[in-house]
């Protein structure tokens, strides 16, 4: 039984989508990497896809997803104000930056208080606008060291990919237990720093 949260994957027209993409003959592993790359969805639509739609072990389908997740997070960090601007000359992509700014400065004021530690559990919350993309566009913000940001932002891919994981292979209990874990040994890891 895959909760109701995880019924991303059982959507017909994202199935169809899917059902194209291997028709086109593209690997399924690199069909979770791209699902994992995009924005919003990231690894919170691509473990589940990859774990209950093609059957892959968690085992593989885990580490394909953080390092899809991760694949965009260099660029942005780096980039993002060359970025915005190219995207910013097209009226729905000005909005599109100007709604992703708003919102990431609402959450921001959160990874501002914690720096690192926020940053990381930020991104570790696997609920949408949460993740990878908003937290470098929120790191790249408040101007944040490079070397921190990506840290910060691949241990909370791998807490969020741990959570979903467990989500999808032992539902919320085990997601619970995951995140709880997973959260308290990062943030004794940052404190020994």
């Amino acid at each position: 039984m895959i909760p109701g949260i995880l019924r991303f994957a059982q959507n017909d027209k994202k199935t169809e989508m899917i059902e194209e993409l291997l028709n086109l003959g593209i690997a399924r592993e690199l069909i979770v990497v791209i699902i994992s790359a995009l924005p919003i969805i990231e690894l919170r639509g691509a473990l589940p896809v990859a774990i209950n739609v093609f059957h892959m072990p968690w085992y593989w389908a885990y580490p394909l997803a953080v390092i899809g997740n991760m694949l965009p997070v260099p660029i942005l960090l780096l980039f993002f104000e060359s970025l915005a601007r190219i995207v910013s000359k097209v009226e729905i992509g000005r909005r599109f930056v100007n709604w992703g700014l708003e919102r990431t400065r609402r959450h921001g004021k959160f990874i501002e208080r914690y720096k690192r530690i926020g940053l990381m559990l930020f991104v570790a919350i696997p609920l949408p606008f949460t993740g990878a993309w908003t937290g470098s566009i929120a790191a790249f913000l408040m101007g944040m060291k490079f070397k921190y940001s990506i840290l910060s932002i691949l241990c909370g891919v791998i807490i969020a990919g741990a959570i979903v994981t467990c989500l999808c292979l032992l539902g919320w209990i085990g997601a619970i237990i995951a995140g709880v874990g997973l959260s308290a040994i990062a943030i004794f890891g940052w404190w020994r720093d």
